[in-house]
């Protein structure tokens, strides 16, 4: 396959995860999410769409570069179910805080995905540092999400 339809294919196959996760996270936002008593660092909501396309995005290249190394190597099959995994999880957890309304099962979730998102970060670097230094934003964030999602649990 040639490289830049694997390039597409990560791309728009990661954003796809965030666009079908966003149909939960919509109908969360106007009708349960705004009643929520929420921390003084909980962002305007208008900055989770742009964020989540830029952390989507930036995920779709790192896999790709994964994607294009040995696939026979061991590392490099391990570190695409890594990934692989961790996108399950992250789509998850939209349709389970939002679509369930459950907080604290979404704080489960989350934590969960956190120990996913680092383990393929984890098992990036050593095939391609570019890949996990694509990753560190997404981590960032999600560390952000986690102790927002923790506080939302406290607060109400």
């Amino acid at each position: 396959m040639k490289s830049w339809m694997k390039l597409l294919i990560s791309v728009i196959g990661c954003e796809l995860v965030g666009v079908l996760s966003a149909l939960f996270t919509i109908s969360g936002i106007k009708d349960w999410y705004l009643y929520l008593n929420k921390p003084f660092f909980a962002p305007p909501n208008w900055i989770f769409g742009p964020a989540w396309t830029t952390l989507y995005f930036l995920m779709g290249v790192a896999i790709y570069l994964i994607w294009t190394q040995d696939q026979k190597k061991k590392k490099v099959k391990m570190a695409v179910q890594f990934f692989l995994a961790q996108l399950a999880v992250n789509f998850i957890w939209s349709p389970i805080f939002f679509g369930l309304r459950a907080p604290a099962l979404g704080l489960v979730t989350i934590l969960v995905m956190w120990g996913l998102v680092f383990m393929t970060m984890k098992k990036f670097y050593p095939i391609s540092k570019p890949a996990f230094y694509l990753l560190v934003p997404y981590i960032a964030w999600v560390s952000f999400a986690t102790l927002l999602n923790a506080a939302i649990v406290v607060l109400n």
